[in-house]
């Protein structure tokens, strides 16, 4: 049931987002005087559909986007020049004008959107990538500043008897042959909060964790707080060999497989884990942080469907960065809401993370600019309005509309290719799973 709970809480965002994201094209375009002829969430045979004014609003079968249909999106032949359509991507263009201009009412030519100024035309198609982002930071401020993150801190969970050598089992008995810990000879008990240590105060794990690493094997005075009351003790640290952890807390590891060690100060304390609020600051600064890391993986996103190509041919198993889809997507919400002896708390921060990076990562897409994505139509739009620029300061005449239907053959082609790898994540994610 739990499963099915986290499932239905995706798909409910995502139609979600989905649906948000063709309003913030649909609002500005009617705020422009553009008709919208349709607003449309989902692809393919439609389930439910009602028109009010002069939009139809529709429900459609497969939940994997959607559309809003503006009416003039290319320019008629004699706003273009009425160019010949000798060839077969000059015909896919004619094709296309004469569609766009089938829907322009007799008398409503004005309203058309390549009527619309440069800078109209950007806040139309960048209001849909806009609009995504926006529930990415929504997602993120609930997480940060209403749930909180699970942050260390001083407050002391388990102390231990002994030292256990890296490589050996962390979870066996003492032995005599151990060095015995210095927290417990030294009388610290689980449940104390340290509180300053060799005469620093302590207000993070973080800087206390800094300390004990760079100390050396000489008694330093402690101050932890036990039962509501201050007990001062000394504590003698050890220097021990200890895993060496990366930027994402994961042990680093030599070519051998075995974990990388250095000599730091060691006590044999271990904190509690609690869920801490932030501020709001940190929600620009954690948006922007996954919006950049985000950006990376889209740049590089051809070499990593050559690797997911590439596992599905040898059989391998899939990188944990590997690219996924929708059905990749559902699966984590899944597993995330029904994994055991996590609280809730933890389970609603992870899923509202998972969607807000989702939200992040539609803004970043859409931006790329290629047709029929949001980023080509204001690429389309900047080309148009700079060749104007350009036309005004050398005393031009005002150039026509650019003629954007001879990009739908390119669109045509992206629309093609994208499928192509939707399908090939659709069936990787059921095959050959990513493993969380």
């Amino acid at each position: 049931m739990e499963y099915l709970v986290g499932l239905l809480i995706v798909v409910v965002v995502l139609l979600l987002s989905i649906g948000l994201h063709e309003i913030g094209h649909m609002v500005p375009a009617k705020r422009f005087g553009v008709r919208v002829s349709h607003y449309m969430v989902g692809f393919g045979p439609t389930l439910w559909s009602r028109t009010k004014g002069e939009t139809e609003y529709g429900l459609k079968a497969i939940p994997l986007g959607g559309y809003v249909r503006l009416v003039g999106m290319y320019p008629p032949d004699a706003a273009v020049g009425n160019p010949p359509a000798r060839t077969w991507l000059g015909r896919l263009a004619r094709d296309a004008r004469e569609a766009s201009a089938e829907e322009i009412r007799p008398g409503e030519d004005a309203r058309a959107f390549y009527h619309l100024s440069t800078p109209k035309k950007l806040v139309v198609m960048l209001g849909g990538p806009v609009m995504n982002l926006l529930i990415a930071v929504f997602l993120m401020a609930i997480v940060l500043v209403g749930i909180g993150l699970p942050t260390y801190t001083t407050n002391l969970t388990s102390v231990s008897t002994c030292v256990i050598p890296v490589g050996a089992d962390q979870s066996r008995e003492c032995t005599p042959a151990d060095d015995a810990a210095p927290a417990a000879a030294a009388g610290i008990e689980p449940g104390d909060t340290v509180v300053s240590y060799d005469g620093t105060e302590i207000t993070s794990w973080d800087q206390l964790s800094g300390l004990i690493r760079g100390s050396d094997a000489q008694a330093v005075p402690i101050v932890v707080e036990r039962d509501g009351e201050l007990v001062d003790l000394t504590i003698t640290p050890i220097v021990a060999d200890r895993p060496v952890y990366d930027e994402a807390n994961n042990p680093v590891l030599d070519s051998s497989g075995d974990p990388v060690t250095e000599p730091v100060g060691f006590l044999g304390i271990t904190p509690s884990r609690e869920l801490v609020r932030q501020s709001l600051v940190s929600v620009p600064r954690e948006v922007a942080n996954t919006t950049w890391q985000t950006i990376k993986v889209v740049a590089t996103l051809p070499a990593r469907v050559g690797d997911l190509v590439e596992s599905q041919v040898n059989g391998t198993v899939r990188d944990a960065n590997s690219i996924i889809g929708v059905v990749g997507v559902g699966r984590f919400a899944g597993e995330i809401a029904s994994v055991d002896g996590i609280e809730w708390q933890l389970k609603a921060a992870a899923l509202l993370q998972m969607l807000a990076a989702l939200n992040i990562a539609l803004f970043v897409f859409n931006l790329i600019p290629l047709p029929p994505l949001d980023g080509g139509h204001v690429a389309a739009a900047l080309w148009e309005g700079g060749k104007r620029q350009v036309a005004r300061v050398r005393g031009l005449p005002r150039p026509g509309p650019f003629d954007s239907a001879k990009l739908v053959p390119l669109a045509y082609s992206v629309f093609v290719l994208l499928g192509a790898v939707g399908l090939l994540l659709i069936y990787a994610d059921i095959v050959n799973p990513v493993q969380i």
